[in-house]
């Protein structure tokens, strides 16, 4: 046995969800570089400890360490380096109207996201999914596969000591039918990214009810 982890309930999501809203009010609140500072400082992170993220990837997964080594956390961390830097450029738009006027608009974050992983490739679809959401000034809870659990924890370790808000990163471990359901049934939860099988691509679709656009990534998750 590598190690044990504790399944997620439904007062564990309602508890994650109310910290992820209050985190991502301050998280919003910081200036376009404070956010993309916070994230290059967990790209260096991830980039000092690659060796021993990907040791514990090849551990979890059973992968070999050359492939965790050299592609599942340098990816990731590149992905992550792309979208802290995009930061400062995530602005509206001024439009003239005529020369005495104008409109102008506004990206704003949606709130509070939900992640949902597969098992293959866990702390890379992690960063894959929280880069662009934390770039957006959205907080992610991240539900990773069940069986492959330990590097989405460490990444919420990384990204705490990046500097990242309480709350702003949260991981809930669990089974997709229990922990997974309460997570996309949550009214709380703005929008869901989901990268796994097709079967239960059509839950997680079944329970968003055509409330939100989606957009289908199937691949050999859990």
């Amino acid at each position: 046995m590598l190690a044990t982890v504790q399944a997620a309930g439904r007062e564990d999501v309602d508890r994650a969800v109310k910290s992820a809203q209050q985190g991502q009010k301050i998280w919003a609140a910081m200036t376009a570089m404070e956010r993309s500072r916070i994230l290059r400082r967990a790209v260096d992170i991830l980039r000092e400890r690659n060796d021993e993220l990907a040791k514990l990837e090849t551990l979890d997964t059973g992968k070999a360490y050359s492939e965790t080594s050299t592609v599942d956390i340098v990816t990731g961390a590149d992905v992550l380096e792309y979208y802290a830097g995009l930061i400062p450029a995530l602005e509206g738009s001024q439009i003239p109207l005529r020369e005495t006027s104008f409109v102008y608009t506004r990206r704003e974050p949606l709130g509070v996201v939900a992640g949902i992983g597969a098992w293959n490739y866990p702390i890379q679809i992690a960063l894959w999914k929280s880069a662009p959401a934390l770039a957006a000034g959205n907080a992610m809870i991240f539900k990773p596969s069940e069986v492959t659990p330990l590097t989405a924890l460490k990444l919420a370790e990384i990204y705490s000591e990046a500097g990242l808000p309480d709350g702003v990163f949260n991981v809930l471990p669990g089974v997709g039918a229990e922990t997974g359901q309460y997570l996309t049934e949550h009214p709380g939860i703005a929008k869901v990214s989901f990268t796994g099988g097709v079967a239960s691509g059509k839950k997680v679709m079944a329970k968003l009810g055509g409330l939100f656009p989606e957009r289908s990534d199937h691949g050999t998750g859990r």
